[in-house]
């Protein structure tokens, strides 16, 4: 990371954004064209190993993409205040935290599991309820999971005011 004085190193403070933020932008090639797509997601955290869930139609041109290829990287972002400096234009930005990541899709086809990552991402979409799922459910609609290979944390936050 280039801006080191911007990462976060601490995991239960990247999980924090995780956390706070509702859409997951996946990034997958499709034949050396790249194609991103914004999601709603749930996500574990376990034995040290981020993952996280979504699910969709049964097919798209999204599923057919990750079918050929599972590689894909991840952003997860919650944007904040945007600063402006009328002095000086190039001092204006945004405050924001993210994680950023790389994995590989797998498809979950067993109903347990998939009922299991539906929680998941409930639980993520309505901060903290519980739903349960059953097979009818499950079988409506296609689940897979990003098993999280790495991730970083970054953030831009206001400066304190110097004493």
């Amino acid at each position: 990371m280039r801006r080191k004085d911007r990462e976060i190193t601490d995991v239960q403070d990247i999980l924090g954004i995780v956390k706070r933020c509702t859409t997951c932008h996946i990034a997958m090639v499709d034949d050396g064209t790249p194609y991103v797509v914004p999601m709603s997601y749930g996500f574990s955290y376990e034995n040290d190993k981020l993952t996280l869930y979504f699910h969709s139609a049964k097919e798209g041109r999204k599923i057919d993409i990750l079918k050929k290829n599972p590689k894909v990287s991840f952003d997860i972002c919650v944007e904040k205040e945007i600063v402006i400096d009328d002095g000086n234009a190039c001092r204006s930005g945004r405050f924001y935290e993210s994680v950023i990541g790389f994995g590989h899709v797998e498809f979950i086809e067993d109903i347990p599991a998939k009922c299991k990552a539906l929680t998941y991402l409930m639980q993520r979409q309505s901060n903290g309820r519980h739903f349960e799922f059953n097979e009818k459910a499950a079988n409506s609609v296609c689940v897979f999971k990003i098993l999280v290979d790495e991730f970083t944390g970054k953030r831009k936050a206001p400066q304190s005011p110097q004493k």
